[in-house]
């Protein structure tokens, strides 16, 4: 594996749009957008309370679901109702119109019971690809996985405190995959091969200036930019997916940004979550919109979800 990589950029960049809040929760730790173009709602969770959400902003409805776990990432399925979500152990399977508790279809990690899953998302060959991560974010025992459709798990990497991620950039031979390393402050680089979903020459890809926090979720645009949340950095960046080169961002009145998604009609407004589990009083009289959903309007289109082939 590579480890050169460049340096987050201590240089001024355009700051993008006007932030606005679009639903004052107070999430213990916000998480696992997704917005849903055949529904035209947007689904995320708060994992610590155990919490998946529903919002469409067309009728302002909103609903809330609790599950006995928790709750971290989310993808449609492409030929069955309802969701692939990733709770505490592994990969399960939930109906929201069922009213029922998830289903797990594979836990690939009973033998860690310091961890539990993180960040996730589907490939467009519908395989969900998630993290694993120790519970006090300290121990180096999470690990990167590829659930297929057809029921396998793969093992792709290893040793990380806290993943989060991944996205992917370009097409074809040039396709690229990220996946945060959010405790050591770094995100690296895969080669994907998109027919099989073997990954190779891992290389760091960014290491962050302390001053901007730590990589949190992301998501990329149309053009192939990337979309980090910054964990104690306030902030999501734009960044070009070969160069790094940080290309605008957009400040938030909270420090804990966890995740963003694009959605929308149009696929141009960038949904991002907070937390606020961990702040001090101190911190949460400062910042009293922590653990609420926002978004700002971009000049970019997203990417529409890739649905779960299963």
């Amino acid at each position: 594996m590579s480890t050169a990589a460049p340096q987050a950029a201590a240089f001024s960049v355009p700051t993008i749009g006007t932030v606005r809040c679009v639903q004052a929760l107070e999430s213990e730790l916000g998480e696992g957008l997704m917005w849903s173009v055949r529904e035209q709602a947007l689904y995320w969770v708060d994992i610590l309370a155990r919490h998946l959400h529903r919002w469409d902003p067309a009728s302002n409805g909103y609903r809330r679901w609790t599950f006995a776990e928790e709750i971290s990432a989310l993808a449609e399925r492409a030929h069955a109702p309802g969701l692939i979500v990733t709770l505490r152990r592994g990969f399960a399977l939930f109906d929201p119109a069922a009213d029922e508790q998830p289903r797990y279809v594979h836990q690939p990690e009973m033998e860690r019971a310091g961890n539990r899953f993180n960040d996730g998302k589907c490939d467009a060959q519908g395989r969900f690809w998630a993290g694993s991560m120790d519970f006090a974010c300290e121990a180096p025992t999470g690990a990167l996985y590829r659930y297929d459709p057809d029921g396998r798990c793969t093992r792709h990497d290893d040793g990380f405190a806290v993943t989060n991620g991944p996205t992917w950039s370009g097409t074809g031979q040039g396709l690229t995959m990220y996946f945060n390393d959010t405790v050591q402050g770094c995100t690296y680089r895969y080669d994907t091969d998109p027919a099989t979903g073997t990954l190779t020459n891992k290389m760091l890809w960014m290491r962050w200036l302390p001053e901007d926090g730590v990589p949190d979720g992301m998501t990329t645009d149309a053009q192939g930019r990337l979309w980090i949340a910054h964990w104690g950095g306030s902030c999501v960046t734009c960044h070009d997916p070969v160069t790094g080169a940080e290309l605008g961002r957009v400040a938030l009145p909270v420090s804990q940004v966890t995740n963003c998604a694009f959605g929308g009609a149009d696929l141009r407004t960038l949904f991002i979550t907070s937390a606020r589990g961990g702040l001090t009083p101190a911190q949460l009289a400062a910042e009293p919109l922590a653990g609420a959903l926002f978004a700002v309007s971009v000049d970019s289109a997203g990417l529409p979800a890739h649905l779960f082939g299963g």
